[in-house]
């Protein structure tokens, strides 16, 4: 089997219902969602040991998840002719995860420094990338009509993933450092 088609070399590639630009915002978002998905996939290389096993089997689900994000985007609307595979169950999930991950972590009052432990870091960094696909499916949404849930998905994996970075930071002995000029920007509900 080839993994190479030749068909791109004009610069233009094939998403379900049509070919377009390999820079077409559809492209750019679902490519970064790709590159979102080869951060954790790093991640999980540092989370093996038995501290994290629930975390690493969340985040094997999330990779098949960013998948189905991709493969729903990489489809023109009008043409799909299968169920779109991202659900509001997804999104779901993902919201009792963050609660659950808010429970667990030091309470938190300032914007913190993205870092920690190289495991955390890697999460922040795949939290960034999740924003900034988050903000190409806004830009692509304003040209073609997209499946709705996958934009919900990606905001909420990006606050899943901050507070997973902390959970894994305090799962590890290793202290959040707060953002020295923040001001309080988190209230507990009980103020």
């Amino acid at each position: 089997m080839n993994i190479y088609t030749k068909t791109g070399d004009k610069g233009q590639t094939s998403i379900i219902g049509g070919r377009v630009d390999k820079d077409d915002l559809r492209v750019q978002a679902y490519g970064t969602i790709d590159e979102l998905n080869a951060f954790i996939g790093l991640a999980m290389t540092k989370l093996t040991s038995e501290p994290f096993r629930d975390i690493y089997n969340e985040l094997e689900k999330i990779q098949h998840e960013l998948f189905d994000c991709g493969g729903d985007l990489a489809v023109v609307y009008e043409k799909q002719k299968n169920p779109f595979k991202t659900t509001e169950e997804m999104v779901q999930f993902l919201e009792q995860r963050i609660d659950e991950y808010v429970k667990e972590a030091p309470p938190l009052e300032r914007f913190i420094l993205p870092g920690g432990t190289e495991a955390a870091s890697t999460i922040h960094i795949a939290r960034t990338i999740a924003r900034r696909a988050e903000r190409m499916i806004v830009s692509l949404q304003k040209v073609e009509k997209i499946h709705e849930p996958v934009l919900k998905y990606m905001n909420r994996l990006s606050d899943y993933l901050f507070a997973l970075a902390r959970v894994i930071n305090n799962r590890s002995g290793k202290k959040d450092i707060e953002y020295e000029r923040s001001a309080i920007v988190f209230r507990s509900k009980k103020q």
